[in-house]
């Protein structure tokens, strides 16, 4: 079997994780990290067993020993990073969002393309399969025309101390300022909640209007370096290709809540509800005419999917991209940055 030789760019946050994923691929082999704090990356390697280390991208390019990247800096340095990979015919898995702006997305998956390399956004949730089933579901016409959808993404970090105090946390003190690279609560998980809806019922959205909030959190909105400016919760109203309204809404604030999702997805024949609470996903429909009338719902429990990590290695085998690819990433970016213009609008309807 090829050895698909694998460099981790960014050692903080969820690097640790791609790490685990990538060595349950039995062709995958982690070759070196890249981070610009010395003894950070030094901790990381030494704790994950990686044999080579570099202080800088263009050091690692340099040495060039690698095959394929998986790009854990933060969201604002994606854009940066990812470019010098591509031209140097790398292969490229990439955090989410895969730019905090629509144009530079744009030119990522334009440079991929013309690369000809295997790209992958590393949305976490299409590990999901119920979601793949509602998916197939959707497509297969189980559940009719599509009129009607939910969709919600619940976190409570900001109340809640389950992942720790994000008051001392710089992990997660910098999700919440603008000048450390964050793009809010839209930014961070309004893509997986954007790509968790649109990707089940098959279809762009192509109209938004959306709301931003942001609540004070600390005495002059201050902890130390970081100014609390980012957004910490927001409400969308969309509609999808077909017509179809729907209303998606995430936030921070969720008491109660972990890292929840849900999804309902409403049809002329019937319909599919999702709720995923990060480790397990539950799925129910209410499909045909005896169940309607009824309103019988049944609970489905599809075969499991690959992870994200082990499709971006199957890629590499077949050398053939894989969804959610950089294209993907730049579609979502596209109705990220016009929910954030219609914020500024007034919550005004645009056209994406």
């Amino acid at each position: 079997m090829k050895k698909h030789r694998l460099l981790v760019l960014g050692t903080g946050g969820m690097a640790g994780a791609h790490v685990l994923g990538f060595r349950s691929c039995p062709n995958i082999e982690v070759v070196a990290g890249v981070d610009r704090d010395p003894a950070r990356l030094a901790a990381f390697c030494a704790e994950h067993h990686i044999p080579k280390a570099f202080t800088s991208l263009e050091e690692a390019l340099d040495w060039g020993q690698f095959d394929a990247a998986t790009n854990v800096t933060p969201d604002s340095a994606h854009y940066a990073t990812t470019l010098p990979l591509l031209a140097a015919g790398k292969h490229v898995m990439c955090e989410k969002p895969l730019a905090p702006r629509h144009a530079d997305a744009r030119e990522m998956a334009e440079a991929a393309a013309e690369a000809g390399v295997v790209n992958m956004v590393n949305l976490t949730y299409r590990r999901s399969a119920e979601l793949a089933e509602a998916a197939k579901m959707v497509a297969d016409g189980a559940i009719g025309e599509l009129r009607h959808f939910e969709a919600s993404y619940l976190q409570s970090w900001l109340t809640q101390d389950t992942w720790g105090d994000w008051r001392t946390d710089p992990k997660w003190l910098w999700r919440l300022s603008q000048s450390h690279g964050s793009t809010g609560c839209l930014g961070d998980i309004g893509v997986h909640i954007l790509d968790f809806a649109s990707h089940a019922a098959g279809q762009p959205i192509t109209h938004i209007s959306c709301r931003l909030a942001t609540f004070e959190k600390a005495e002059g909105d201050r902890i130390g370096e970081y100014v609390l400016d980012a957004n910490d919760s927001f409400t969308m109203q969309a509609r999808m290709e077909n017509g179809a309204l729907g209303v998606i809404h995430g936030s921070r604030f969720a008491s109660g809540y972990h890292n929840d999702l849900f999804l309902k997805l409403y049809g002329t024949e019937g319909a599919i509800e999702l709720s995923f609470d990060f480790q397990r996903c539950w799925m129910r429909t209410c499909i045909g005419v005896d169940a309607l009338r009824s309103k019988t719902w049944h609970e489905v429990s599809p075969t499991p999917v690959p992870t994200n990590y082990e499709r971006f290695a199957q890629a590499l085998d077949r050398g053939v991209g894989e969804d959610p690819d950089f294209a993907r990433g730049a579609e979502l970016q596209k109705v990220l940055d016009s929910a954030t213009a219609s914020h500024v609008a007034g919550g005004a309807e645009l056209a994406i």
